[in-house]
């Protein structure tokens, strides 16, 4: 007779998750950084016009400032149409608790800053921020995936199809440029 062994085995879910689980807002604000600054500096790498990492990195940072900003506060207007408003502490906590968000977009500033230190064309930095961001929706796909007890192969088609939607921003970078 199967038991529930069985049954988590045929889903592709681990019988077990891991100790440590970092929180969902933490996947969730990584994620939409991470999207964030790959269309930032998509829709920033203009053909034809004089490269500006300096205002290229400035942007990718502000924008993701509002979104944490906006997103934050949005949680705030959520929780008090539902349930009648809350401390101040906690309004600042919830927009705070996007961090996430801004420090996904760091690596892509600090590539932009290194070619605005000469290190590397700005052309290049763009190309490789697409890549190391695409390869880390990868990475946090996968670990979403794990972390809800998904076994390694369906946890990396999980990373794989995160994947995608920075393929399709390098895709759109391509046919644009």
């Amino acid at each position: 007779m199967p038991d529930r062994a069985d049954d988590v085995r045929r889903e592709g879910v681990a019988p077990e998750a891991g100790p440590r689980r970092p929180p969902e807002r933490w996947l969730f604000s990584g994620t939409y950084g991470l999207v964030l600054a790959s269309a930032m500096i998509s829709a920033l790498d203009a053909t034809g016009e004089t490269a500006d990492p300096a205002s290229d990195a400035l942007w990718v940072l502000l924008a993701a400032l509002a979104s944490c900003a906006a997103h934050g506060y949005a949680h705030v207007i959520a929780r008090r149409a539902s349930a009648g408003g809350g401390a101040g502490t906690s309004r600042l906590r919830s927009v705070l608790a996007e961090w996430p968000l801004v420090a996904a977009v760091l690596p892509t500033v600090g590539m932009l800053l290194a070619a605005l230190a000469e290190w590397w064309a700005e052309d290049t930095a763009v190309d490789v921020a697409l890549l190391f961001n695409t390869v880390a929706l990868f990475a946090v796909g996968t670990s979403a995936a794990r972390i809800a007890g998904r076994r390694w192969p369906p946890a990396c088609r999980a990373g794989a199809m995160d994947m995608l939607i920075g393929l399709m921003i390098i895709a759109a970078n391509a046919l644009t440029h």
